[in-house]
């Protein structure tokens, strides 16, 4: 049977980590959460203290550090030079930096690269925002997954309370709406559906639901390509 490559797009908070984790787990595909490893990069350049729009700085980072991810049917690791950084990844300084760091040439190129060589074999489901435009445009399936501002931001204060971390639902719903400006108007690789990828809009949608409509589809594809 045919392993596909299969790539989930959209912006912050609309579903696609979690569905995409949840489908590798049923298909048994391995599972690449490529803004993990934007995260790591805006990580490394916090500990070397290099501004994130310093290009010279981050391009030679960029040849001295190892990324690696190491997949398991439990959750991924990310690890930066062999050190676990899971869990630091996710802190919100990470994620607002993650976002300027991704814009830069050097990174995306770099990341780019990474992000081919680990879902060339197939049987693996890429989450991010230009996966289906920029990392593999020739996907088997691609899907936007999208959701209003304010499902959203109710989603992410949800996710900050079970951590601990509670916050203002304006501040959340204000930073979403600039962080979807900034990845949607960015000149290099915009967040922006592929012409041949699937809408999903998952507001009012539950995890297992969002699941089952992709899941739906992907059978489809495999039973197309046994036929």
């Amino acid at each position: 049977m045919k392993r596909l490559i299969i790539a989930i797009d959209g912006p912050a908070a609309s579903g696609k980590s979690t569905t995409a984790k949840l489908l590798a787990q049923k298909l048994g595909y391995v599972y690449l959460d490529t803004g993990a490893m934007y995260r790591v990069c805006a990580l490394a350049a916090l500990e070397a203290n290099i501004e994130h729009h310093d290009n010279d700085k981050i391009d030679k980072m960029l040849q001295t550090i190892d990324i690696r991810i190491d997949y398991s049917p439990e959750g991924n690791k990310v690890l930066l030079n062999d050190k676990d950084v899971t869990k630091r990844i996710r802190e919100e300084d990470i994620s607002r930096l993650a976002s300027d760091i991704s814009t830069l040439g050097p990174v995306r190129v770099k990341m780019v690269d990474l992000q081919r060589k680990m879902g060339e074999q197939g049987g693996v489901i890429m989450d991010g925002r230009d996966i289906g435009t920029v990392v593999f445009p020739d996907a088997d399936l691609k899907f936007f997954m999208i959701a209003t501002a304010e499902e959203r931001a109710r989603r992410r204060c949800e996710e900050l309370k079970e951590k601990g971390k509670p916050a203002s639902f304006e501040t959340v719903l204000n930073e979403m709406i600039e962080r979807d400006k900034q990845d949607s108007t960015r000149a290099l690789a915009p967040l922006k559906p592929a012409d041949d990828a699937i809408e999903i809009d998952t507001t009012g949608m539950s995890i297992s639901r969002q699941v089952e409509v992709l899941y739906e589809y992907i059978s489809a594809k495999l039973a197309e390509g046994n036929s």
